[in-house]
């Protein structure tokens, strides 16, 4: 039976991973929390906290459900206390590509994050369809990367984020770098800051005097079938005038060369804004 340390386990993310954990017998799994909030939020499961000076150094794989910020001090607390050939497992790749997790070269770090359910996923309910998120009753694929360690930290580190992160549609291996620009140069960067403007040019046309539903219907249906012609849902194209007035917005609205966003050096200054106060 594998063993497993969910630190944080009552936070924001350790709580979705506590529901998946509590239904799964085939773990042995020690709940750490110090926050009150997160304490209650255990409480409420029915979930007893376990001390983590026991519970870490026996652990197969010690899972850092943490905010970015509070990684640095935390892992450099807890990586010291873990067994020999044990499992660091982190959720986000930020941290990780800025040397913020406290390193031994005797354990194996993994990071495992889930993709969150497909805009055009299909769900046979409404509820299931309305688990934006994915870890309860929606399907959501993953990423997963070996950053240190062998096949075998890989391999249980895998196992383990596809049980945690379940429902999975599927798993994909890459490296630290290419999660990386996923997140956050391509969805936090680029997309969370597209759609920013978007609702704020929402509002904008609301405060203008067209009726609020109306606009919320008309933008959410047309971002639906942009998104499906641009990502080869649907057999389609846009308008030819569609296609004219969006070539002559880009270089009002986007400054040239923000494609620098996706590389390298620029990603860690990205990672650097996450991590640091």
């Amino acid at each position: 039976m594998t063993k497993i340390a969910l630190v944080g386990a009552g936070g924001k993310m350790g709580c979705r991973l506590t529901d998946n954990f509590l239904k799964m017998p085939d773990y042995q799994v020690s709940y750490l929390e110090i926050s009150e909030q997160g304490k209650s939020n255990l409480a409420q499961r029915n979930v007893k906290i376990s001390e983590s000076r026991t519970a870490i150094p026996d652990a197969d794989v010690v899972i850092l459900a943490l905010p970015d910020l509070a990684l640095r001090t935390l892992s450099a607390e807890i990586v010291p206390l873990m067994k020999t050939g044990a499992t660091v497992l982190t959720l986000d790749p930020a941290a990780p590509l800025d040397g913020a997790i406290f390193h031994r070269d005797d354990l194996g770090y993994v990071i495992a994050h889930p993709c969150h359910p497909s805009v055009f996923n299909w769900e046979p309910t409404e509820a299931a369809f309305r688990d934006f998120y994915g870890g309860i009753s929606a399907k959501q694929s993953i990423v997963v990367a070996l950053m240190h360690g062998t096949e075998a930290h890989f391999d249980l580190g895998r196992d383990v984020a596809r049980d945690m992160y379940q429902p999975i549609d599927k798993v994909y291996r890459i490296t630290l770098e290419q999660m990386a620009t996923l997140e956050p140069a391509m969805v936090e960067t680029l997309a969370q800051t597209c759609m920013e403007v978007v609702k704020e040019g929402f509002d904008k046309i609301v405060s203008l005097g067209v009726p609020e539903d109306a606009a919320r219907d008309f933008v959410l249906g047309h971002l639906r079938i942009q998104i499906a012609v641009l990502f080869k849902e649907v057999n389609g194209t846009f308008s030819d005038a569609a296609y004219k007035i969006s070539k002559r917005a880009k270089p009002l609205i986007f400054r040239e060369g923000w494609e620098r966003i996706f590389e390298l050096d620029d990603i860690k200054e990205q990672v650097k804004a996450i991590t640091n106060k």
